[in-house]
Protein backbone atom coordinates (compact mmCIF):
# COMPACT_ATOMS: atom_id res chain seq x y z
CA UNK A 1 0.00 0.00 0.00
CA UNK A 2 1.48 3.45 -1.02
CA UNK A 3 1.35 6.37 1.59
CA UNK A 4 0.04 9.65 -0.29
CA UNK A 5 0.14 11.36 2.94
CA UNK A 6 3.97 12.22 3.03
CA UNK A 7 3.94 12.61 -0.81
CA UNK A 8 0.88 15.28 -0.78
CA UNK A 9 2.65 16.96 2.14
CA UNK A 10 6.10 17.34 0.21
CA UNK A 11 4.57 18.49 -2.89
CA UNK A 12 2.96 20.87 -1.09
CA UNK A 13 5.70 22.22 0.78
CA UNK A 14 7.03 22.78 -2.75
CA UNK A 15 4.66 24.61 -4.36
CA UNK A 16 4.08 26.68 -1.04
CA UNK A 17 7.73 27.56 -1.65
CA UNK A 18 6.86 28.25 -5.63
CA UNK A 19 4.29 30.60 -4.42
CA UNK A 20 6.62 32.94 -2.58
CA UNK A 21 9.21 32.94 -5.61
CA UNK A 22 6.00 34.04 -7.39
CA UNK A 23 5.85 37.19 -5.39
CA UNK A 24 9.54 38.53 -6.55
CA UNK A 25 8.52 39.09 -10.08
CA UNK A 26 5.07 40.22 -9.07
CA UNK A 27 6.84 43.33 -7.23
CA UNK A 28 9.31 43.71 -9.66
CA UNK A 29 6.39 44.39 -12.63
CA UNK A 30 4.62 46.22 -10.10
CA UNK A 31 7.34 48.69 -9.67
CA UNK A 32 8.31 48.83 -13.51
CA UNK A 33 4.55 49.52 -13.87
CA UNK A 34 4.06 46.57 -15.56
CA UNK A 35 0.62 44.76 -15.63
CA UNK A 36 1.66 41.36 -15.65
CA UNK A 37 2.61 42.00 -12.44
CA UNK A 38 -0.89 40.77 -12.02
CA UNK A 39 -0.22 37.73 -13.85
CA UNK A 40 2.18 36.36 -11.34
CA UNK A 41 -0.26 37.92 -7.81
CA UNK A 42 -2.57 35.59 -9.16
CA UNK A 43 -0.72 32.40 -9.97
CA UNK A 44 0.90 33.91 -6.42
CA UNK A 45 -2.60 32.85 -4.84
CA UNK A 46 -3.47 30.13 -6.85
CA UNK A 47 -0.34 28.43 -6.39
CA UNK A 48 0.33 29.15 -2.70
CA UNK A 49 -3.67 28.08 -1.76
CA UNK A 50 -3.17 25.05 -3.11
CA UNK A 51 0.42 24.59 -1.35
CA UNK A 52 -0.93 25.12 1.61
CA UNK A 53 -3.66 23.31 1.30
CA UNK A 54 -1.72 19.92 1.00
CA UNK A 55 0.77 20.69 3.06
CA UNK A 56 -1.67 21.77 5.96
CA UNK A 57 -4.18 18.52 5.06
CA UNK A 58 -1.41 16.07 4.73
CA UNK A 59 0.91 17.10 7.46
CA UNK A 60 2.50 14.19 9.31
CA UNK A 61 2.65 13.21 12.94
CA UNK A 62 5.62 12.38 13.17
CA UNK A 63 9.04 12.29 11.37
CA UNK A 64 8.54 11.17 7.50
CA UNK A 65 9.05 8.38 6.22
CA UNK A 66 9.02 6.67 2.51
CA UNK A 67 9.62 3.25 0.72
CA UNK A 68 11.91 3.17 -1.87
CA UNK A 69 8.22 3.11 -4.21
CA UNK A 70 7.09 6.02 -2.30
CA UNK A 71 10.49 8.06 -2.94
CA UNK A 72 10.33 6.96 -7.08
CA UNK A 73 6.61 8.84 -6.66
CA UNK A 74 7.78 11.52 -5.11
CA UNK A 75 10.45 12.21 -7.31
CA UNK A 76 8.65 12.68 -10.26
CA UNK A 77 5.27 13.84 -9.05
CA UNK A 78 7.16 16.98 -7.93
CA UNK A 79 8.99 17.72 -10.70
CA UNK A 80 6.13 17.50 -12.94
CA UNK A 81 3.74 18.89 -10.34
CA UNK A 82 5.72 22.21 -9.72
CA UNK A 83 5.84 22.44 -13.24
CA UNK A 84 2.44 22.74 -14.19
CA UNK A 85 2.34 25.41 -11.71
CA UNK A 86 5.15 27.02 -13.13
CA UNK A 87 3.79 27.52 -16.21
CA UNK A 88 0.66 29.61 -14.79
CA UNK A 89 2.63 32.93 -15.29
CA UNK A 90 3.59 32.04 -18.51
CA UNK A 91 0.21 31.28 -19.47
CA UNK A 92 -1.65 34.36 -17.69
CA UNK A 93 0.63 36.80 -18.97
CA UNK A 94 0.83 35.51 -22.50
CA UNK A 95 4.02 35.50 -23.05
CA UNK A 96 4.47 32.46 -25.05
CA UNK A 97 2.69 31.15 -28.15
CA UNK A 98 0.35 28.30 -26.39
CA UNK A 99 -0.46 26.42 -23.10
CA UNK A 100 2.19 24.14 -24.67
CA UNK A 101 4.42 26.76 -24.77
CA UNK A 102 4.12 27.61 -21.43
CA UNK A 103 4.63 24.39 -20.28
CA UNK A 104 7.53 24.01 -22.07
CA UNK A 105 9.35 26.83 -20.92
CA UNK A 106 8.50 25.72 -17.61
CA UNK A 107 9.94 22.54 -17.70
CA UNK A 108 13.13 23.88 -19.84
CA UNK A 109 13.59 26.35 -16.83
CA UNK A 110 13.37 23.92 -13.65
CA UNK A 111 14.88 20.75 -15.18
CA UNK A 112 17.73 23.56 -16.51
CA UNK A 113 17.33 22.83 -19.81
CA UNK A 114 17.63 26.23 -21.55
CA UNK A 115 15.55 25.33 -24.77
CA UNK A 116 12.89 28.15 -25.38
CA UNK A 117 10.24 29.51 -27.03
CA UNK A 118 9.50 33.14 -26.18
CA UNK A 119 10.26 34.84 -28.62
CA UNK A 120 11.31 39.03 -28.42
CA UNK A 121 13.50 38.39 -25.29
CA UNK A 122 14.77 42.06 -25.41
CA UNK A 123 10.84 43.47 -25.08
CA UNK A 124 9.39 41.35 -22.86
CA UNK A 125 8.50 42.15 -19.25
CA UNK A 126 11.30 42.08 -16.37
CA UNK A 127 8.98 39.82 -14.43
CA UNK A 128 9.11 36.99 -16.63
CA UNK A 129 12.43 37.38 -17.63
CA UNK A 130 13.11 36.84 -13.94
CA UNK A 131 10.89 34.43 -13.58
CA UNK A 132 12.63 32.23 -15.84
CA UNK A 133 16.19 32.80 -14.47
CA UNK A 134 14.46 32.14 -10.77
CA UNK A 135 13.01 28.36 -12.23
CA UNK A 136 16.68 27.79 -13.21
CA UNK A 137 18.12 28.69 -10.31
CA UNK A 138 15.30 27.08 -8.00
CA UNK A 139 15.80 23.74 -10.57
CA UNK A 140 19.21 23.72 -10.14
CA UNK A 141 19.01 23.54 -6.07
CA UNK A 142 16.90 20.48 -6.31
CA UNK A 143 19.21 18.74 -8.75
CA UNK A 144 22.47 19.16 -6.55
CA UNK A 145 20.56 17.94 -3.63
CA UNK A 146 19.16 15.34 -5.13
CA UNK A 147 22.21 13.91 -6.53
CA UNK A 148 23.16 13.72 -3.35
CA UNK A 149 20.29 12.64 -1.35
CA UNK A 150 17.58 10.60 -3.57
CA UNK A 151 19.71 8.68 -6.43
CA UNK A 152 21.94 6.80 -4.28
CA UNK A 153 18.99 5.59 -2.41
CA UNK A 154 17.48 4.72 -5.68
CA UNK A 155 20.99 3.25 -6.51
CA UNK A 156 20.58 4.58 -10.00
CA UNK A 157 23.71 5.26 -12.25
CA UNK A 158 26.62 4.36 -9.97
CA UNK A 159 25.35 7.49 -7.75
CA UNK A 160 25.43 5.01 -4.45
CA UNK A 161 29.56 5.45 -5.55
CA UNK A 162 29.18 9.19 -5.40
CA UNK A 163 27.50 9.39 -2.00
CA UNK A 164 30.12 6.90 -0.81
CA UNK A 165 33.18 9.20 -2.06
CA UNK A 166 31.75 11.75 0.72
CA UNK A 167 30.57 9.96 2.83
CA UNK A 168 33.59 8.05 3.83
CA UNK A 169 33.84 8.44 7.54
CA UNK A 170 38.12 8.84 7.64
CA UNK A 171 37.03 11.90 5.52
CA UNK A 172 33.72 12.98 6.41
CA UNK A 173 32.78 16.84 5.25
CA UNK A 174 29.54 16.63 7.78
CA UNK A 175 27.88 14.92 10.51
CA UNK A 176 25.29 13.98 8.76
CA UNK A 177 23.67 14.07 4.95
CA UNK A 178 21.42 16.91 5.93
CA UNK A 179 24.04 18.90 7.01
CA UNK A 180 26.09 18.47 3.94
CA UNK A 181 22.61 19.34 2.08
CA UNK A 182 22.49 22.93 3.73
CA UNK A 183 26.18 23.48 3.52
CA UNK A 184 25.48 22.76 -0.58
CA UNK A 185 22.41 25.38 -0.82
CA UNK A 186 24.67 28.10 1.45
CA UNK A 187 27.64 27.74 -1.24
CA UNK A 188 25.25 27.38 -3.84
CA UNK A 189 23.93 31.15 -3.05
CA UNK A 190 27.10 32.04 -2.22
CA UNK A 191 28.87 31.28 -5.95
CA UNK A 192 25.66 33.09 -7.50
CA UNK A 193 26.04 36.17 -5.54
CA UNK A 194 29.27 36.53 -6.32
CA UNK A 195 28.76 36.26 -10.10
CA UNK A 196 25.89 38.13 -9.91
CA UNK A 197 27.95 40.92 -8.09
CA UNK A 198 31.19 40.67 -10.31
CA UNK A 199 28.68 40.34 -14.03
CA UNK A 200 26.97 43.50 -12.63
CA UNK A 201 30.40 45.47 -11.94
CA UNK A 202 31.33 44.05 -15.74
CA UNK A 203 28.56 46.45 -17.27
CA UNK A 204 25.85 44.24 -17.20
CA UNK A 205 22.32 46.15 -15.22
CA UNK A 206 21.31 44.62 -12.38
CA UNK A 207 18.32 42.75 -13.86
CA UNK A 208 20.73 41.45 -16.28
CA UNK A 209 23.24 40.51 -14.36
CA UNK A 210 20.94 38.29 -11.40
CA UNK A 211 19.31 36.54 -14.21
CA UNK A 212 22.70 35.64 -16.03
CA UNK A 213 24.26 34.65 -12.79
CA UNK A 214 21.43 32.29 -11.52
CA UNK A 215 21.45 31.02 -15.35
CA UNK A 216 25.13 30.60 -14.90
CA UNK A 217 25.16 28.49 -11.85
CA UNK A 218 22.19 26.32 -12.51
CA UNK A 219 23.96 25.81 -16.21
CA UNK A 220 20.60 26.80 -17.49
CA UNK A 221 21.23 28.90 -20.02
CA UNK A 222 18.29 31.18 -19.96
CA UNK A 223 19.74 34.96 -21.18
CA UNK A 224 17.81 38.26 -21.44
CA UNK A 225 18.41 38.28 -24.89
CA UNK A 226 17.44 36.58 -28.12
CA UNK A 227 21.04 36.81 -29.18
CA UNK A 228 22.21 35.42 -25.43
CA UNK A 229 25.12 36.78 -23.78
CA UNK A 230 26.45 37.92 -27.96
CA UNK A 231 24.36 40.74 -27.02
CA UNK A 232 26.60 42.16 -24.52
CA UNK A 233 29.70 41.77 -26.83
CA UNK A 234 32.07 41.81 -23.64
CA UNK A 235 34.91 39.81 -23.51
CA UNK A 236 35.07 40.72 -19.73
CA UNK A 237 31.57 39.18 -18.73
CA UNK A 238 32.17 36.19 -21.46
CA UNK A 239 35.00 35.38 -19.17
CA UNK A 240 33.41 35.68 -15.83
CA UNK A 241 30.58 33.53 -16.86
CA UNK A 242 33.28 30.92 -18.30
CA UNK A 243 34.73 30.62 -14.69
CA UNK A 244 31.42 30.07 -13.37
CA UNK A 245 29.95 27.50 -15.90
CA UNK A 246 33.51 25.52 -14.95
CA UNK A 247 32.13 25.71 -11.37
CA UNK A 248 29.08 25.48 -11.25
CA UNK A 249 29.48 21.96 -13.54
CA UNK A 250 32.25 20.55 -11.10
CA UNK A 251 31.36 18.98 -7.51
CA UNK A 252 29.83 21.52 -5.15
CA UNK A 253 30.94 19.15 -2.32
CA UNK A 254 33.81 19.68 -3.08
CA UNK A 255 33.82 23.51 -2.36
CA UNK A 256 32.75 23.33 1.00
CA UNK A 257 35.75 21.08 1.20
CA UNK A 258 37.67 24.16 -0.16
CA UNK A 259 36.00 26.62 2.36
CA UNK A 260 36.82 23.96 5.42
CA UNK A 261 40.58 24.42 4.80
CA UNK A 262 41.81 22.07 1.73
CA UNK A 263 42.26 24.33 -1.08
CA UNK A 264 43.57 21.64 -3.10
CA UNK A 265 40.16 19.34 -2.92
CA UNK A 266 38.82 19.58 -6.75
CA UNK A 267 42.42 18.95 -7.70
CA UNK A 268 42.83 15.75 -5.22
CA UNK A 269 39.71 14.35 -6.74
CA UNK A 270 39.49 11.99 -9.64
CA UNK A 271 36.40 13.10 -11.40
CA UNK A 272 37.35 16.60 -10.92
CA UNK A 273 40.57 16.35 -12.26
CA UNK A 274 39.60 14.16 -15.14
CA UNK A 275 37.13 16.98 -15.94
CA UNK A 276 39.84 19.72 -16.20
CA UNK A 277 41.61 17.26 -18.56
CA UNK A 278 39.07 17.11 -20.73
CA UNK A 279 38.09 20.99 -20.68
CA UNK A 280 41.34 21.65 -21.62
CA UNK A 281 41.95 19.56 -24.16
CA UNK A 282 38.81 20.40 -25.60
CA UNK A 283 39.67 24.01 -25.59
CA UNK A 284 42.50 23.54 -27.31
CA UNK A 285 41.71 21.57 -29.80
CA UNK A 286 38.86 24.01 -30.88
CA UNK A 287 40.98 26.99 -30.63
CA UNK A 288 43.47 25.65 -33.14
CA UNK A 289 40.64 24.80 -35.36
CA UNK A 290 39.21 28.73 -35.11
CA UNK A 291 42.82 29.58 -35.37
CA UNK A 292 43.09 28.21 -38.69
CA UNK A 293 40.08 30.34 -39.70
CA UNK A 294 42.15 33.43 -39.80
CA UNK A 295 40.95 34.51 -36.21
CA UNK A 296 43.10 36.04 -33.80
CA UNK A 297 44.44 34.04 -31.59
CA UNK A 298 42.98 35.54 -27.97
CA UNK A 299 39.59 35.71 -29.76
CA UNK A 300 39.88 32.14 -30.81
CA UNK A 301 40.57 31.01 -27.40
CA UNK A 302 38.12 33.04 -26.09
CA UNK A 303 35.14 32.06 -28.45
CA UNK A 304 36.49 28.29 -28.32
CA UNK A 305 36.70 28.12 -24.29
CA UNK A 306 33.21 29.66 -23.97
CA UNK A 307 31.69 27.55 -26.40
CA UNK A 308 33.00 24.26 -25.27
CA UNK A 309 32.35 24.96 -21.95
CA UNK A 310 28.62 25.96 -22.57
CA UNK A 311 28.05 22.81 -24.08
CA UNK A 312 30.02 20.34 -22.19
CA UNK A 313 28.86 21.74 -18.71
CA UNK A 314 25.39 21.98 -20.61
CA UNK A 315 24.26 25.55 -19.96
CA UNK A 316 23.85 26.72 -23.59
CA UNK A 317 24.97 30.54 -23.86
CA UNK A 318 25.81 31.63 -26.79
CA UNK A 319 28.34 34.60 -27.84
CA UNK A 320 28.66 33.24 -31.63
CA UNK A 321 27.25 30.77 -33.76
CA UNK A 322 29.41 27.47 -34.18
CA UNK A 323 27.06 26.36 -36.69
CA UNK A 324 29.08 28.37 -39.21
CA UNK A 325 32.51 27.03 -37.88
CA UNK A 326 32.25 24.11 -40.28
CA UNK A 327 31.32 20.14 -39.73
CA UNK A 328 34.14 19.18 -37.20
CA UNK A 329 33.45 21.68 -34.96
CA UNK A 330 29.81 20.30 -35.22
CA UNK A 331 30.14 16.89 -34.92
CA UNK A 332 32.84 17.71 -31.67
CA UNK A 333 30.21 19.43 -29.92
CA UNK A 334 27.68 17.15 -31.14
CA UNK A 335 30.03 14.17 -28.73
CA UNK A 336 30.53 17.00 -25.93
CA UNK A 337 26.84 16.89 -25.56
CA UNK A 338 27.35 13.38 -24.45
CA UNK A 339 29.66 14.03 -21.17
CA UNK A 340 28.47 16.69 -19.45
CA UNK A 341 30.65 17.84 -16.10
CA UNK A 342 30.71 16.19 -12.88
CA UNK A 343 28.39 14.44 -10.24
CA UNK A 344 27.20 16.31 -7.84
CA UNK A 345 26.93 19.22 -10.19
CA UNK A 346 24.32 21.26 -11.66
CA UNK A 347 25.19 20.46 -15.12
CA UNK A 348 23.10 17.62 -17.50
CA UNK A 349 23.97 14.84 -19.35
CA UNK A 350 26.10 11.45 -18.83
CA UNK A 351 28.49 13.02 -16.60
CA UNK A 352 32.57 12.55 -16.31
CA UNK A 353 32.23 9.83 -13.25
CA UNK A 354 29.94 6.80 -15.57
CA UNK A 355 32.44 7.57 -17.81
CA UNK A 356 34.92 6.43 -15.95
CA UNK A 357 33.46 3.79 -14.34
CA UNK A 358 32.54 2.29 -18.28
CA UNK A 359 36.21 2.87 -18.58
CA UNK A 360 37.41 0.96 -15.93
CA UNK A 361 34.64 -1.78 -16.09
CA UNK A 362 36.14 -2.18 -19.68
CA UNK A 363 39.69 -2.69 -18.61
CA UNK A 364 39.52 -4.80 -16.25
CA UNK A 365 37.16 -7.07 -18.75
CA UNK A 366 39.92 -6.84 -21.55
CA UNK A 367 42.41 -8.06 -18.92
CA UNK A 368 40.02 -10.64 -18.34
CA UNK A 369 40.62 -11.75 -21.70
CA UNK A 370 43.97 -11.39 -22.31
CA UNK A 371 44.85 -13.30 -19.12
CA UNK A 372 41.63 -15.34 -17.88
CA UNK A 373 43.63 -16.84 -14.59
CA UNK A 374 44.69 -13.06 -13.79
CA UNK A 375 42.58 -10.97 -11.28
CA UNK A 376 42.07 -7.33 -12.02
CA UNK A 377 38.53 -6.08 -10.25
CA UNK A 378 37.88 -2.75 -12.15
CA UNK A 379 38.75 0.59 -9.31
CA UNK A 380 37.91 3.77 -8.60
CA UNK A 381 40.44 5.64 -6.72
CA UNK A 382 42.21 2.94 -6.03
CA UNK A 383 39.00 1.27 -4.63
CA UNK A 384 37.01 -1.84 -6.52
CA UNK A 385 33.92 -1.02 -7.88
CA UNK A 386 31.01 -3.30 -6.98
CA UNK A 387 29.06 -5.26 -9.66
CA UNK A 388 26.40 -3.36 -8.18
CA UNK A 389 27.53 -0.16 -9.49
CA UNK A 390 28.84 -1.32 -12.87
CA UNK A 391 25.63 -3.13 -13.76
CA UNK A 392 24.09 0.18 -12.66
CA UNK A 393 25.55 2.26 -14.52
CA UNK A 394 25.59 0.06 -17.90
CA UNK A 395 21.85 0.03 -17.24
CA UNK A 396 22.12 3.78 -17.08
CA UNK A 397 23.90 4.09 -20.70
CA UNK A 398 21.33 1.67 -22.10
CA UNK A 399 18.09 3.49 -21.02
CA UNK A 400 20.41 6.74 -22.55
CA UNK A 401 20.70 5.14 -26.34
CA UNK A 402 17.71 3.41 -25.86
CA UNK A 403 15.43 6.99 -25.20
CA UNK A 404 18.04 8.63 -27.40
CA UNK A 405 16.84 6.23 -30.40
CA UNK A 406 13.35 6.42 -29.71
CA UNK A 407 13.16 9.93 -29.32
CA UNK A 408 14.70 10.54 -32.39
CA UNK A 409 12.47 7.94 -34.07
CA UNK A 410 9.60 9.85 -32.97
CA UNK A 411 10.96 13.74 -34.05
CA UNK A 412 11.21 11.97 -37.41
CA UNK A 413 7.78 11.71 -37.55
CA UNK A 414 7.46 15.30 -38.07
CA UNK A 415 9.68 15.57 -40.97
CA UNK A 416 11.92 17.91 -39.01
CA UNK A 417 15.77 17.83 -40.89
CA UNK A 418 18.04 15.42 -39.62
CA UNK A 419 20.36 17.81 -37.85
CA UNK A 420 17.54 19.22 -36.28
CA UNK A 421 16.25 16.16 -35.41
CA UNK A 422 19.03 14.67 -33.76
CA UNK A 423 20.47 17.92 -31.95
CA UNK A 424 17.46 18.88 -30.62
CA UNK A 425 16.76 15.07 -29.45
CA UNK A 426 20.17 15.33 -27.68
CA UNK A 427 19.47 18.51 -26.17
CA UNK A 428 16.57 17.37 -24.60
CA UNK A 429 17.98 14.17 -23.15
CA UNK A 430 21.29 16.13 -22.62
CA UNK A 431 19.34 19.16 -20.99
CA UNK A 432 21.45 21.42 -22.63
CA UNK A 433 19.32 23.73 -24.78
CA UNK A 434 20.43 24.88 -28.33
CA UNK A 435 20.85 22.38 -31.05
CA UNK A 436 22.32 22.66 -34.33
CA UNK A 437 20.50 24.01 -37.99
CA UNK A 438 18.53 27.19 -38.72
CA UNK A 439 15.25 26.35 -36.38
CA UNK A 440 17.09 25.57 -33.35
CA UNK A 441 20.71 26.43 -33.41
CA UNK A 442 22.21 29.29 -31.59
CA UNK A 443 20.48 32.22 -33.57
CA UNK A 444 17.03 30.31 -33.37
CA UNK A 445 14.86 28.73 -30.56
CA UNK A 446 12.24 25.67 -30.33
CA UNK A 447 9.00 27.98 -30.94
CA UNK A 448 9.00 26.85 -34.78
CA UNK A 449 8.66 23.46 -33.74
CA UNK A 450 5.28 21.22 -33.83
CA UNK A 451 3.14 20.76 -30.52
CA UNK A 452 3.80 16.82 -30.94
CA UNK A 453 7.55 17.69 -31.01
CA UNK A 454 7.24 19.83 -27.97
CA UNK A 455 5.50 17.48 -25.98
CA UNK A 456 8.20 14.45 -27.01
CA UNK A 457 11.18 16.61 -26.33
CA UNK A 458 9.51 18.20 -22.84
CA UNK A 459 9.39 14.39 -21.95
CA UNK A 460 12.98 14.20 -23.10
CA UNK A 461 14.31 16.83 -20.98
CA UNK A 462 12.21 14.47 -17.94
CA UNK A 463 13.66 11.88 -18.67
CA UNK A 464 17.53 13.22 -18.96
CA UNK A 465 16.95 15.37 -15.56
CA UNK A 466 15.33 12.22 -13.65
CA UNK A 467 18.33 9.73 -14.80
CA UNK A 468 15.63 7.89 -17.07
CA UNK A 469 15.45 4.98 -14.28
CA UNK A 470 13.04 7.55 -11.75
CA UNK A 471 10.62 8.15 -14.53
CA UNK A 472 10.79 5.05 -16.66
CA UNK A 473 9.96 2.87 -13.70
CA UNK A 474 6.75 4.17 -13.17
CA UNK A 475 4.98 2.58 -16.84
CA UNK A 476 6.43 -0.97 -15.23
CA UNK A 477 2.88 -2.65 -14.63
CA UNK A 478 4.96 -4.96 -11.05
CA UNK A 479 6.17 -1.36 -9.78
CA UNK A 480 2.27 -1.15 -8.44
CA UNK A 481 1.80 -4.32 -7.54
CA UNK A 482 2.16 -4.85 -3.78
Amino acid sequence: MIALQPIFFTIGFFLTTLAGMMVIPAVTDWVQDDYNWMAFAMSAGVTGFIGLLMTFAARPSGAITLTIRETFILTASTWLVVSLFAAIPFVLSNSTGSHTDSFFEAISALTTTGATVVQGLDFISHGILLWRALLQWFGGIGIIVMAFTVMPLLKIGGMQLFRSEFSDRSEKIMPRVSQIASGIVLTYVFLTALCIGLLYAAGMTFLEAVCHGMSTLSTGGFSTSDTSVAYFNNPVIEWIIIVFMFIAATTFVLFIKMLQGRPKAIWDDNQARIFIYVVVGCVLVMTFWRFHDDIPVLQAFRESAFSVLSIMTTTGFTTTDYTFWGTFPLMFFFILMMIGGCTGSTSGSIKILRYQIMFAVAKSHIFQIRRPHGVSPPTYSGKPIPDSISISVFTFFALYIVSFGVLVMGLGLYDLDVSTTLSAAASSLNNIGPGFGPAIGPSGNFATLPDGAKWMLMAGMLLGRLEYITFLILFVPSFWRD
